[in-house]
């Protein structure tokens, strides 16, 4: 059954290399680590929901928002298959009912805070802004081609885009959901700002980020997606 249907575009992906220690008090239990060559990632991204439907029903005043989360990527064995999915750190939306839905259906960590967008698009140049704010505003901006391209396999886009399960940790219990959607293309970087406090956003665990360069930087097209309904797997 579906929980969310929804479109997920023009997301902005800010790629971290992590120490794999720093991760394991927020792993869920029954999943481990996934690395990419070796190097354990955790990403900001932002995005936007559009044309947004909660079982079936669309929500007026709920169809499009923006959407920051900060997660890392684990893997689950069921069954002589991996199930490769993400966990978050924390999800950031503009209006307190879709953290209080999200919080109380799947149990994720969501914040409401004041949100702004801006996507534009000038010659051959596509640029993309999030920005949000608790005490002060912090934002990404990412400048890129404005012509897409598909996805190659096996590269740093597939590991990052290609985790299609949630996995929440809460009281010693473990949920799953599944998310479908196409594989995504993306468009070629030429430049990037951060202003990001992690440390009042996201604890001491992540102050570390202020004063560390990204790994990589991406933009991805996105899809319509589905999200399921969540199960209890542990």
């Amino acid at each position: 059954m579906n929980f969310l249907q929804a479109e997920w575009r023009k997301l902005a992906i800010i790629n971290y290399e992590i120490d794999p220690e720093i991760l394991m008090k927020y792993l869920p239990e029954g999943t481990e680590l996934d690395f990419y060559h070796g190097k354990c990632y955790v990403s900001l991204v932002g995005f936007m929901f559009l044309n947004t439907k909660l079982l079936g029903l669309s929500i007026p005043f709920y169809r499009n928002f923006e959407e920051v989360n900060l997660r890392f990527y684990v893997k689950k064995k069921e069954k002589n298959r991996w199930k490769r999915g993400v966990v978050f750190i924390k999800e950031i939306v503009p209006k307190y009912a879709l953290s209080f839905v999200a919080n109380s259906f799947y149990r994720e960590n969501y914040k409401t805070m004041p949100m702004n967008n801006e996507i534009r698009v000038n010659g051959d140049e596509l640029t993309v802004k999030y920005a949000w704010k608790d005490k002060s505003w912090h934002s990404i901006q990412i400048t890129a081609d404005s012509m897409a391209v598909p996805m190659e396999d096996d590269s740093e886009f597939e590991f990052i885009t290609e985790h299609y399960f949630g996995f929440t940790k809460r009281e010693h219990k473990t949920s799953e959901y599944e998310v479908c959607h196409p594989k995504w293309e993306h468009y070629p970087i030429k430049n990037y700002q951060l202003d990001i406090e992690f440390n009042a956003l996201y604890g001491k665990d992540f102050e570390f980020l202020n004063e560390q360069k990204p790994i990589s930087v991406m933009l991805a097209e996105g899809s319509e997606i589905e999200v399921k309904t969540k199960k209890y797997i542990m």
